[in-house]
């Protein structure tokens, strides 16, 4: 192990401190369904099929969360029945490149994790 030489410095998570993360990036949810929205806007039931597993209750509340972080416009076009639209801001756009960048990291190394977890476990 190599010797370190300087202490971590007590302010180094200074802007991240608070009862909420800044943003949700890291969320389940929330890498899927900026991918199932980089193509455009998409209703709520549009949604549901690629995102197995999510409760109606949870994409919800995951599409509220994004939508107060600037990541997500929703738009209700009113009617009726009710037609309700979300699609990215031009924040949440901005994350996709980083996100592409992950996803690609992922793919390459996903053998190597699930060798890992398994040896750990």
């Amino acid at each position: 192990m190599a010797d370190v030489e300087q202490p971590l410095d007590a302010d180094l998570f200074a802007n991240c401190r608070g009862d909420r993360p800044l943003i949700r990036i890291g969320g389940r949810w929330t890498g899927r369904i900026l991918r199932c929205l980089r193509d455009g806007p998409r209703r709520f039931s549009e949604l549901v099929p690629p995102l197995v597993g999510v409760t109606p209750k949870v994409l919800t509340e995951s599409l509220r969360a994004m939508q107060r972080d600037g990541l997500v416009q929703r738009t209700d076009h009113g009617g009726m029945p009710p037609r309700v639209e979300y699609e990215l801001t031009p924040l949440g756009r901005s994350l996709l490149a980083p996100m592409a960048v992950c996803c690609t990291w992922t793919e390459q190394h996903l053998t190597d994790i699930r060798d890992a977890r398994e040896a750990y476990e």
